[in-house]
């Protein structure tokens, strides 16, 4: 009798001990879903070993590995975890500035953004209802000169529909000496990248038939030394140049002006808006504030 209840003892404790291992196991196969890394982990765990020091150092191996995916995870993890809260207070700003919240951005110095440039990336230029939205934004806010410009001239094409949209003038040209913020519409300007090489090859080939002359006529010998003021002089002499934008806008994937003429950028505040299809008027109205706001120190 005492045999028996001693076996019977024994396959109890038997029986809990399977059902403990089965519980840990269902539980480690559902961490394994989770990080593959783990999977990893446990499938190298069934791996020979040969001498003590070997299992050791294997061992080791293996748990610093482990622990270098779970850490990769979780670092993986908080970075998403950041950009959807940066994200998020990005909007809430973006709301609560178009809505007149902080008081400060409900007036705008609009006089210091006497010319304003807008650069697209080609493939976002395609979204003319966007841009002519963008447009109609800046018009609200009291902009009257703008440049708008993407490398393949997708704009430049569609800029009667968007003149009309619009209400605003096609510019025949700026006079770098008058004030810009003459006139009570919109007046639009269209380039693209053919523009600025048009205007390069242009300025040179007139620098060059110049050196030529001169050359010619015996006033001059040495090498031509072409300056900066020579280049300006050339450039307006074909009528490839402009005013300087006091702030570029642009939008897209990349934070960069895309080729937009360099000669026109000197002192040119660029802002990255982000992509078209995203664009906020909040942001647009944090955008122009800020660039009102800071004062401009112009080197010799």
């Amino acid at each position: 009798m005492i045999i028996s209840l001693f076996h019977m003892a024994a396959c109890n404790k038997i029986l809990r001990e399977l059902d403990l291992l089965r519980i840990s196991t269902l539980l480690f196969n559902s961490l394994l879903h989770l990080f593959p890394c783990l999977h990893r982990f446990s499938r190298s765990m069934d791996m020979p070993l040969i001498g003590i020091n070997g299992i050791c150092s294997r061992r080791i191996d293996q748990l610093a590995h482990f622990g270098l995916c779970f850490l990769s995870k979780l670092v993986h993890l908080l970075v998403s975890i950041w950009y959807l809260v940066v994200g998020m207070v990005g909007v809430l700003e973006s709301r609560s500035i178009a809505f007149g919240w902080p008081k400060k951005y409900r007036s705008l110095d609009i006089n210091k953004v006497r010319y304003l440039g807008i650069v697209v990336e080609s493939e976002e230029a395609y979204q003319i209802s966007n841009v002519i939205r963008l447009l109609q934004w800046l018009a609200a806010m009291g902009v009257k000169k703008v440049c708008l410009y993407d490398i393949e001239g997708v704009l430049k094409k569609s800029k009667d529909a968007i003149l009309q949209k619009c209400d605003a003038d096609l510019s025949k040209g700026f006079d770098v000496g008058k004030p810009l913020s003459d006139g009570s519409r919109l007046t639009l300007e269209f380039i693209s990248l053919p523009d600025g090489k048009e205007g390069v090859s242009k300025a040179a080939n007139y620098l060059f038939m110049k050196h030529l002359e001169l050359k010619s006529n015996g006033e001059i010998i040495e090498k031509p030394n072409f300056t900066e003021s020579l280049m300006d002089e050339a450039l307006k002499i074909v009528g490839c140049t402009g005013p300087d934008p006091d702030l570029l806008l642009v939008y897209g994937p990349a934070r960069c002006h895309l080729g937009f003429p360099p000669w026109r950028v000197r002192y040119t505040e660029i802002v990255h808006m982000g992509p078209l299809k995203s664009m906020k008027y909040g942001s647009l109205i944090k955008a122009v504030h800020k660039f009102t706001t800071v004062r401009q120190n112009y080197g010799k």
